[in-house]
């Protein structure tokens, strides 16, 4: 048998957001550092915990996942969490703008958070935190381990970096 020449799977980061919590736009700086570090060896997955304290999350959950299924999610979230204050402030128009800013068909948007094809997903996301026991945002979750930045930001670039090595064998 003659050894693979396919690379490893890559290491999945699960980044648990709330997509108005202004901590969540801090931490796109880790995000865009370690895909920069990484590329594909990385794989970031976005995971939803809206806090109840958030009154629009929850529809800019569903938003993400509308993004994702139009092929531009994580644009959408960088370009909604950049606007977390205009969110709490405006509410719902902002997510249909920010989908038209890019290119995106707003009116299936719009669509989306009407017939809540995406609430599914949210609640499972939802769901599955409470398991792990996520509490606030960011959270991280690399090789079974949590890590939460809602917490402490600081070092939390240096812990996925050590954690996301020692799984690579880097």
């Amino acid at each position: 048998m003659s050894e693979s020449t396919t690379p490893a799977s890559p290491v999945v980061l699960e980044a648990w957001f709330d997509l108005q919590c202004p901590d969540c736009f801090k931490a796109l700086d880790d995000v865009r550092a370690l895909r920069a570090a990484y590329g594909d060896r990385l794989d970031v997955q976005l995971r939803h915990f809206p806090l109840p304290k958030h009154k629009h999350a929850y529809a800019a959950a569903q938003a993400a996942e509308e993004a994702f299924a139009q092929g531009r999610g994580w644009p959408y979230t960088e370009a909604l969490l950049a606007r977390t204050a205009e969110l709490a402030d405006r509410g719902e128009p902002v997510l249909i703008e920010v989908a038209a800013e890019l290119g995106l068909d707003a009116e299936e948007f719009d669509t989306a958070l009407i017939d809540g094809r995406h609430l599914l997903t949210v609640d499972a996301d939802e769901a599955e935190g409470k398991a792990i026991k996520v509490t606030g945002t960011p959270t991280y979750v690399i090789g079974g381990e949590r890590l939460d930045g809602g917490q402490s930001q600081e070092s939390l670039r240096e812990r996925v970096t050590e954690i996301a090595d020692r799984l690579l064998g880097a």
